[in-house]
């Protein structure tokens, strides 16, 4: 099984996570029901198994909770991927969700790099989720994670949809880039990890 848990505690956010990239529970607490949501379709529509329990200074704002969770689970995903052998490497996803259409696409190559080009409002969805906040845990999870991230919005008027979008898009990239689908390393250089 190709599976991280892990447990980072700061001044700002307590998490405990656990990742197994073959499936299973999915269980998401972090106090921001908006965010719950889409870590949930993130879990559900990638094929992984999911539990995060996160608790952070809400009473700030959701930055530090919303980065550190994309933080902790690059460093899970980084952690289950091991080697990489064998993986496909690479995905991409086209998700429509009524009027909006996003694109996302992953390369699993070792190199932190995250464009994310997405017209969302500076508002609060939900108990407090910042929109802004998606480009930040993008951007927190391909750093850690080690992996080019491209995101975006190709069109749409809804914020709800273009949000649950780009997430349910990264499940879908990601779903096809960390399957097995040989016994080889999909690199040139002979390793993704460094």
């Amino acid at each position: 099984m190709r599976a991280s848990t892990l447990h980072r505690a700061t001044n700002e956010t307590d998490i405990a996570l656990s990742l197994c990239l073959e499936g299973g529970d999915v269980r998401v607490s972090t106090g921001l029901g908006y965010f719950d949501h889409m870590l949930m379709q993130l879990a559900r529509h990638g094929g992984l198994g999911l539990e995060i329990e996160a608790k952070g200074d809400l009473q700030v704002d959701s930055h530090h909770l919303v980065e550190d969770v994309g933080l902790c689970l690059g460093d899970s995903l980084r952690e289950a991927l091991g080697d990489r052998k064998g993986i496909a490497r690479w995905g991409e996803a086209h998700v429509p969700m009524d009027e909006a259409l996003m694109r996302v696409v992953v390369d699993l190559s070792g190199r932190p790099y995250c464009v994310f080009q997405a017209d969302l409002p500076k508002i609060t969805l939900g108990n407090g989720f910042q929109v802004e906040m998606v480009r930040e845990f993008f951007i927190a999870f391909s750093a850690r994670g080690a992996f080019n991230l491209h995101a975006a919005v190709l069109y749409g008027e809804n914020t709800h949809h273009k949000v649950e979008g780009l997430f349910k898009g990264l499940a879908r990239a990601l779903k096809q880039a960390v399957r097995i689908e040989s016994d080889q390393l999909p690199s040139t250089k002979g390793t993704l990890t460094t």
